[in-house]
């Protein structure tokens, strides 16, 4: 018996370790928020950055999307602050570069901008460029559903905020009273642990018929 559950611990941890990784890479992405603001306002913007790979983050470069204008940024000690300015003056990109060891393995960083919001709706794309200590660059610049997908800010007119505003309130008053709560960001983890109880008591079940 103690050879079987030998073995059965031997295929059943290092799935489990996989999967788990899986499940926080697969979250892992540089984000920006808010994702939805209106148009021609000032905004604050923040940009997370997480590291996934086991080296630091040195740098991160962050393109303006076209119609937005960069006012200032929030310092953060141990980073240096950038802009690359097109012919009016305006930003093109910004970059916070690292003056210390940068972002550790399993850390992550928040970078805070104002910016004033196009005149009109546009779904405002972020590309992002996460640089390492080794030199590699990871390119978050691919549409929605792929492997580094930039992110998407919604500029939408006043009154259709407003509205979704409404409409969040509305829907988060009726979680409460059904006492009802979801987290889609749980959702690979609550996945990768029901497959990892499912290959155990797989490899139960074939232990036995041994």
């Amino acid at each position: 018996m103690r050879k079987k559950l030998f073995k059965i611990s031997r295929i059943f941890i290092p799935t489990m370790i996989a999967l788990f990784f899986f499940s926080t890479i697969a979250s892992a992405h540089v984000t920006v928020v808010p994702k939805t603001s209106a148009t021609g306002a000032w905004e604050t913007y923040t940009i997370k950055v997480p590291v996934e790979k086991e080296m630091a983050t040195t740098k991160i470069t962050v393109k303006v999307p076209a119609g937005f204008e960069v006012e200032s940024y929030q310092p953060v000690p141990g980073w240096n602050f950038s802009e690359e300015k097109d012919a009016s003056g305006k930003a093109k990109s910004f970059t916070f570069t690292a003056t210390g060891e940068g972002i550790l393995p399993g850390q992550f960083q928040q970078f805070v901008i104002v910016a004033k919001n196009p005149d009109k709706a546009t779904k405002a794309a972020w590309d992002a460029y996460q640089y390492y200590k080794d030199g590699s660059i990871v390119e978050w610049t691919g549409n929605e559903g792929a492997d580094t997908p930039h992110a998407i800010t919604n500029i939408v007119t006043a009154s259709t905020t407003a509205a979704d505003h409404d409409h969040m309130k509305t829907e988060n008053t009726k979680t409460v009273e059904t006492g009802k709560t979801t987290n889609a960001s749980s959702l690979p983890l609550i996945l990768s642990i029901v497959s990892v109880l499912l290959s155990l008591i797989a490899l139960i079940l074939a232990a036995r018929k041994k």
